[in-house]
Parts: C-alpha cells; structure tokens; sequence
C-alpha cells in the first residue's frame, strides 16, 4: 500500500512538472539552439529508485511541491548570433547586386517601346551605343521635352473649314445657327430653314449676294467684330422674312438696302460717311423700332425717320445742325411724336439750344451738348 501511495504521488509530481511554462518553453527552444537550451530528459527517469529517493522527504499530508511559485513565462526569446549575421550578410548582398538602370534605344522594327531599362542592356545585341545625340533623343524624341520643366503650349489645330458641313463646324439648335469665334473668311453655306445666324468674331472680309440667297426664313442676321469692308447692296434685299441685321464694329463704308420688314438695324463702330446711307434709306420701314449709328462719319440726320422708331442713337458722329422739322411737323402744333423717347446726340458738334422747336413733338428732348 505504501508502494502504491508514493507511485501515484510521483506521477502527480510528474504531472505538474510537464504541465509548467517553464518545460514547455524549453522544448519550444530546442529549435533555435540545441548546445544551450537542450533538455535533459534523462532527469525525468520515472525508475523506482528515484521514487525511493523522496521517502524520506514527501508524505501523503504534506507534500512540498509549490505549483503557485513557478516563475512566469519569458516570451523574450534570444534570437542566435549566427542567423543576425547572416541577415546582414545577405542585405550587403542585395545592394551589391543593385546596379544603374541605363536607358538603351531598340533598333527600328523591333517592335518594342523604343526605350530598355535593365543592368545588362548594353551587351544585348543589336541595341545601338548610348551617346550624348542618342541619350538627348531619347529623353527628348520618347519622352517628351522633361528637362526644360515647363509643357509645351499646344499647337492650334488646322481645321479644313471648307466643304465641311455647317452642322457639323458650328453649332445648330433648331432654326438657330452659330458661327462665332472660328476663324472663318466667309459665311457658310446655311441650311434652308435657318431663321436666325451668328457668325460673330471672325475674319469676314465680304458679304456675297449669294450668302444669304433663297433664305426665306431668315429673321435676324449678327455679324458683330468681323473685317467686312464691303457688302453687296443686294445682299439682303431678298430675306423677306429679315428684321434684325447686326453688323456693328467692322470698316463698313455703305450701308447696305435693306427689307422694309426691318425692326433692328445695327451698324455703329464702322467708316459710314455723308455718302454712306441711301436717300430716304428708312421711309417706308413702318416696323423699324431702333436705329444705332453710333461711332461713324455721319454728318446728318438721316431723314425722314418711321413713326414707329423709338430709340435713335447718333453718338459720336459729326453732325452739327438740324432742322426745324427733323422730328416734329412743323405745319401741325398738334402732333405728338410718342414713340420716339430715346434720342442720343451726344459727342456731336451741334448746339441743342438753337433749335428748340424741333422737340416740342417729342416727349423728351434729345441727349446731347445745349451750348
């Protein structure tokens, strides 16, 4: 029975020695280090005569095996000094095997990108030598100009603007067609029903009697900030349909005729002299409501104006008289001139004061210099 008793006792001696952190870290460190960290499993014999040995010392009541005093784990394991100095070993290495990428150019036909990047690319054969005209093209003809660190302006596209489709060189939106900025030197031809054109900032020189033939749906016409010299005196006498023609900031001499359909006509910042305008030019045009000749050479009033004209402006020219009759009727005290409330004479050499009967029709006087 006592046999017994100290045979389950060393087992759970055993037991508790196998169970520790200790052991159990020393058989995990056989890997790294077997000369220092070798456990000696002869000390674990588990023969009778080392149960013998503790016959003296341990009994059943009072064993002397504290469990609670193991000391704590060590999770710092040494690293060996032999694998630190083969990884520094093998890092000198790799920065030995580094060597400078040299860009090479492949021969025509070769079908790669025309630049290699690699250590040994020189030896290949059938590359070309690297000298300074070479080395210069490739970092200029393939890469582009990167050494002078600033990017090239783009070139202005050339575009063949003749034959090609109005649609497709400007911009139509319904009956609606602009033209502007696009370097043009003629008027394109326009699609039938185009009811209203802006070819605005460009380079036209002329205006055709053909431009703007057989346009029976034509209403407005903007010719703005062009280099028109010379219109056909016919060109627009065939738009029955045209009321408003905008041909300000050219070198237009002449103005042109024009429908009695017109409500609009603007040709101010142009060379339109004394002999510029036709006689009676504005008659019978029942429907015109503003007329601006501002910034010509006009030295007259271009009577007789419509009674539907409203806003007359004449800034900037050179007349220097009116008459008595110019606006009003001189024959009938009666008459009142009610349409006609914005009339600009300023920047004329006329003096307003000596003709005061010509505004007692209107319901304002005119703008412009009194003395």
């Amino acid at each position: 029975m006592r046999m017994l008793v100290r045979l389950v006792l060393g087992l759970f001696v055993l037991k508790a020695v196998v169970a520790g952190p200790r052991f159990s870290r020393q058989v995990d460190l056989d890997s790294y280090d077997n000369a220092n960290y070798d456990v000696d499993l002869d000390n674990l014999n588990l023969e009778n005569q080392d149960i013998y040995d503790y016959e003296d010392e341990l009994t059943i009541d009072d064993p002397q095996i504290e469990i609670g005093t193991l000391a704590p784990p060590d999770y710092n394991y040494p690293v060996p000094e032999a694998s630190l100095e083969e990884e520094v070993e093998e890092g000198e290495e790799e920065e030995e095997e580094e060597l400078p990428l040299t860009p090479q150019l492949i021969p025509q036909g070769s079908g790669g990108s025309g630049v290699l990047m690699g250590p040994n690319t020189q030896k290949e054969e059938g590359l070309l030598p690297v000298t300074p005209e070479t080395s210069q093209e490739v970092t200029g003809g393939v890469e582009g100009s990167v050494s002078s660190g600033e990017p090239d302006e783009p070139e202005e596209p050339v575009i063949d603007r003749k034959g090609m489709p109005t649609c497709l060189l400007c911009t139509c939106l319904g009956g609606s067609v602009y033209c502007d900025d696009l370097k043009l030197d003629s008027v394109p031809p326009l699609p039938k029903d185009t009811t209203h054109f802006y070819a605005r900032y460009n380079r036209i020189t002329k205006i055709n009697k053909s431009d703007f033939a057989f346009m029976n749906k034509l209403k407005r016409i903007d010719l703005t900030a062009n280099e028109i010299t010379s219109i056909d005196d016919r060109a627009f006498l065939g738009l029955p349909e045209l009321e408003e023609l905008v041909i300000r900031e050219n070198h237009i001499t002449q103005m042109p005729a024009l429908p009695q359909t017109m409500s609009l006509i603007d040709g101010s910042h142009n060379n339109i002299g004394s002999r510029g305008i036709h006689k009676e030019a504005f008659k019978d045009m029942t429907s015109l409501l503003y007329l601006y000749l501002t910034d010509n050479h006009i030295d007259y009033i271009p009577v007789p104006l419509p009674e539907s004209l409203r806003s007359l402006h004449l800034q900037r020219n050179n007349i220097q008289m009116m008459h008595g009759d110019t606006f009003c009727n001189l024959q009938d005290f009666n008459y009142i001139r009610n349409a006609l409330e914005d009339i600009r004479l300023d920047g004329n050499p006329i003096n307003l004061s000596k003709t005061p009967q010509a505004y007692v029709c209107l319901p304002r006087i005119p703008i412009g210099a009194l003395i």
